[in-house]
């Protein structure tokens, strides 16, 4: 709720601080005294767009200060959560606008940015003119105060789950047709690469094992050598071996062996110990033999390799994994089908449970729409609409304009004129009604039929009465009251019938001062707001029957 707006130099407003009431508070003025700069001002503080044709002229700078009452306003700190501001019951919002166009703007002596004032001020006013027509034109409005009028918020979000579990199965869905699209132009270039690599079978770490065996295999030739020279000075002649087995012979037959026998045990260690080495020799030479067919394979091998690196420009020892990711690939590709027909039977189900609690989301709408059209119609015969036929149409969408709303496309309409009895009433838009005052009185209808489920704490009425008169303008207070029981109301009018209804009256007015004109607002005492009312019924010239007749209009009341 609005507790108190101060303005500073706004257009004709130097200074105005306005204490607001609950209830339903009437702004009344001849035309041109600054009604309209009071909701510029406000809208200042809600965030809509700074024109620097509101800061008064000669100033430096102009300023709104709104403070609101948001202590049962829970969409309201939801979105002071949103903006990460500091939660409280009362929000003072501050808003300032230079000549040269630059605004700041605080909420609780907290800086917060245009678009966040702007989120905020949806949820604190809702501002009706009698050309405002977003509400009667958005459709998409219009499927929401259904919903909420009927109470749908769960089945609703039921929808809302099934529809999003159903593209997320599309969505899956084609993300695997465009993966076999792709992966199906890579085939063939897959299958010659599996077949290449096959061929090579290429293993972990062999690329530095074939490199040890070359590099041994190149060394063997000259080892070879050395070695058979050792082995021929060993064997050269009777040979080493045989020589010291010889001696051992001789010395061991002989009448003085008994003398020789360290010598003897040397010699057949010394035996021994050549055979080992003799054994040893040949072992290595064995080991060591140089190869040329097995040296050339080796190099065919390592060329082979380094080969296809090059041509898939990886390290050699990376070929054995790339022949693992080929392999994964081409089975992938064959098992892409299966897959497919596997994610075609879940958007199938997906698509079955979407439709099952849209057709149910749909049923309860369509038995909601005929209570609020009674509830609407019954709102217009107080405002002379006796002759205008309001209807919710409700209508099946194609596939492709399925939501997470449902599958209804939904739109209030109305016929005007409609004469008792007629057997064909033809319906229209809201927004296509032909009068303005008319379309005022349907939109009041509609706000205070649907003010049970969707309404901001304050709402304000820019001269939605312009166009009526009499008992119309009587059943327009009528109903601006009933609202105002509800939830704060402030109405801009012109209508005496209108302004008798309020439980709070502002009056704005032109004054001169300093030879310069301003504009005043000032709240109404019961004296003065028969004055008021009078001046409002005869015009500038007040008479005593325009006197009575404003008695007679707040007694009423």
């Amino acid at each position: 709720m609005l507790i108190q707006l101060s303005i500073r130099n706004i257009v004709l407003i130097d200074a105005c601080d306005i204490s607001l009431q609950r209830g339903l508070c009437v702004l009344s003025g001849e035309t041109g005294a600054g009604k309209s700069i009071l909701l510029d001002a406000l809208g200042l503080a809600l965030g809509a767009r700074a024109d620097t044709a509101l800061v008064r002229k000669g100033e430096a700078q102009g300023s709104v200060s709104a403070e609101f009452d948001i202590s049962g306003n829970d969409a309201a700190k939801t979105v002071l959560r949103e903006l990460e501001l500091e939660d409280a019951d009362t929000v003072i919002i501050r808003r300032s606008l230079g000549s040269d166009g630059k605004t700041r703007c605080l909420l609780n002596d907290q800086a917060i940015t245009v678009a966040g004032l702007k989120k905020l001020g949806e949820t604190l006013v809702e501002v009706h003119g009698q050309h405002d027509q977003r509400t009667l034109q958005d459709t998409t409005l219009h499927r929401a105060l259904l919903d909420e009028y009927a109470k749908l918020v769960g089945p609703r979000k039921a929808v809302a789950e099934a529809y999003r579990g159903w593209r997320a199965c599309m969505n899956a869905i084609e993300a695997l047709k465009a993966d076999i699209e792709r992966t199906a132009r890579e085939q063939e270039y897959l299958q010659h690469m599996r077949s290449e690599l096959k061929q090579l079978n290429p293993q972990p770490g062999e690329e530095e094992t074939l490199s040890n065996q070359r590099t041994t295999m190149m060394q063997s030739e000259k080892l070879f050598e050395v070695l058979n020279e050792a082995i021929a000075e060993l064997s050269s002649g009777k040979g080493v071996i045989a020589s010291l087995r010889s001696a051992q012979r001789m010395l061991t037959r002989s009448a003085l062996s008994a003398n020789f026998t360290a010598i003897v045990e040397a010699l057949e260690k010394a035996a021994i110990e050549a055979e080992e080495a003799s054994y040893a020799l040949e072992k290595t030479g064995q080991d060591a033999t140089f190869n040329p067919q097995k040296l050339e394979q080796i190099e065919e091998r390592l060329f082979a390799l380094k080969a296809a690196g090059r041509k898939y420009n990886l390290p050699v020892d990376e070929l054995a994994a790339l022949y693992k990711e080929v392999e994964d690939k081409l089975a992938l590709i064959d098992s892409q089908e299966h897959r497919l027909g596997e994610l075609e039977r879940n958007v199938a189900a997906a698509r079955t449970a979407f439709v099952d609690v849209a057709a149910k989301l749909s049923e309860s709408r369509q038995k909601a729409a005929a209570k609020l059209e009674k509830a609407i119609e019954q709102e217009l015969k107080p405002l002379k609409m006796e002759g205008t036929r309001f209807r919710v149409r409700i209508e099946p969408l194609e596939e492709n304009g399925w939501s997470e709303w449902g599958a209804d496309g939904i739109a209030f309409e109305c016929a005007t004129n409609v004469t008792k009895g007629a057997k064909e009433i033809h319906y229209a838009p809201l927004s296509k009604i032909a009068s303005g005052g008319e379309l005022s009185r349907f939109m009041l209808a509609m706000k205070v039929a649907l003010s049970a489920v969707r309404s901001t704490p304050t709402i304000i009425f820019d001269e939605i009465d312009t166009g009526t008169g009499g008992a119309v303008a009587a059943a327009i207070g009528d109903r601006l009251a009933l609202l105002g029981k509800e939830f704060q109301v402030l109405v801009v009018t012109h209508l005496p019938q209108v302004a008798a209804r309020g439980s709070q009256h502002l009056l704005v007015s032109k004054q001169e001062k300093a030879k310069k004109v301003i504009t005043r607002v000032e709240e109404l005492s019961p004296v003065e707001r028969e004055e008021e009312l009078a001046r409002m019924l005869s015009g500038a010239a007040i008479t005593q029957e325009a006197r009575k007749a404003a008695q007679k209009l707040l007694e009423v009341v």
